[in-house]
């Protein structure tokens, strides 16, 4: 039976973002609904939360629940694993030198789930377990049918749907997309000697292949290669797979014993036209989606909220109106462009035999190496875009 109901906002999609967005919005705004399905426990990767996610998770009092289950990454290094003739410097970055302790930290994605999901039951966000399957943009509100029958007349969507977003879809917004020969291995695996709250990142021929502390002498690790290589990996047996891990992290850790079913994801990219129109914010992977380098898809994804909560209106003005549309448009666009094009460009300097950029990329490793005002600065941009000059973004109102 077909209900409908007139609510101010509707959250779209139960991934990660749409879980924070949800339960963030429902601090602010009555009537929030989170419309999605939650993902079952079979995801066996982690997410890495750097320190400006961090901050805003504890103010909407998230963070206690997560951190018991964290591993802090104090210290980040880059390491050569490639067998080419310039090869490039060793980096390190330490948490210390910005005057922090870890960089962010590191949690299982069901773990993370779990403790959203908890959340969420707790705040005064209704959950509806249904999925979106058509958007009717209108003057004054927009309408969401559910494949459970129900009928949605709401004032604005927020689309955490993902990548193939059916809201960004029916706003008329268009997003460029592009696949990379990269499939990336993900796993966690248990490790003879301490990660002392290390991440290393060794750079390869076909990708980065980068472990990440989890609490105890354990680690996750993000392996990207060509979609051949993967392939091979996941035909290994465990004690094949471990073996391989612990050669390519050049025994660092000890003995390595792989936990996981390692699981395989392709790699590509997009980025959208715009990201907001017709009364639908984009926020997550309908936004961005790029390859797993320097730990910032979902950190964008909770600059994203963050950025809605500052730009929304309190007092009672449409938060679908142009104005607000544009302003969202305006704070998130210099952002989220420049990471993806940053690590977009970081990706395909790794995979490139051409002698020139191999050069480059060695001697501006070199240049972050010895040259600490510089490392200091690309610590905090990764961190938060313009705190490297020293000027963290305020909010400042939603006009």
């Amino acid at each position: 039976m077909t209900s409908t109901r007139t609510d101010p906002i509707i959250v779209a999609g139960a991934g990660h973002v749409g879980l924070i967005a949800a339960i963030a919005l429902s601090q602010n705004f009555e009537n929030v609904i989170s419309l999605g399905v939650v993902p079952g426990p079979s995801d066996s990767r982690t997410t890495a939360l750097m320190m400006p996610a961090i901050k805003f998770l504890r103010q909407i009092g998230l963070w206690e629940s997560i951190e018991p289950h964290a591993a802090p990454l104090a210290t980040m290094r880059i390491l050569d694993g490639t067998n080419r003739l310039i090869r490039s410097p060793a980096v390190t970055f330490d948490a210390f030198e910005i005057d922090e302790t870890a960089f962010g930290y590191n949690i299982p994605n069901v773990t993370l789930t779990s403790v959203l999901v908890a959340a969420l039951q707790q705040s005064t966000a209704r959950h509806v377990s249904a999925s979106a399957v058509h958007y009717t943009p209108g003057n004054d509100a927009i309408s969401v049918e559910a494949n459970d029958g129900t009928t949605f007349n709401a004032n604005i969507v927020v689309a955490a749907d993902g990548r193939s977003s059916l809201a960004r879809e029916a706003a008329g917004i268009s997003a460029r997309t592009w696949s990379y020969n990269q499939t990336a291995i993900v796993l966690s695996f248990g490790h003879t000697r301490d990660h002392n709250d290390i991440s290393t990142e060794f750079h390869t021929e076909h990708g980065p292949f980068t472990q990440v502390p989890l609490p105890g002498k354990r680690s996750s690790l993000v392996w990207v290669t060509t979609p051949a290589k993967a392939a091979e990996l996941l035909d290994l047996t465990r004690d094949q797979l471990s073996m391989r891990v612990e050669e390519r992290m050049q025994s660092l850790l000890g003995a390595v014993t792989v936990d996981t079913e390692p699981q395989s994801w392709p790699l590509s990219g997009l980025v959208p036209t715009s990201f907001a129109r017709n009364r639908v914010y984009l926020a997550g992977e309908s936004a961005h989606v790029f390859p797993p380098i320097g730990a910032q898809g979902l950190n964008l994804g909770v600059r994203d909220v963050e950025t809605l909560l500052e730009t929304l209106p309190r007092d009672g003005m449409d938060l679908g109106a142009a104005s607000v549309i544009a302003t969202y448009n305006r704070r998130r666009s210099p952002d989220i462009i420049a990471r993806t094009g940053a690590v977009d460009a970081l990706n395909r300097s790794l995979l490139s035999d051409f002698l020139p950029v191999q050069m480059a990329r060695s001697g501006g490793l070199e240049l972050l190496r010895t040259f600490s005002p510089l490392r200091s600065f690309l610590m905090r941009e990764g961190l938060r875009p313009g705190s490297g000059f020293g000027f963290p973004r305020k909010p400042t109102g939603h006009a």
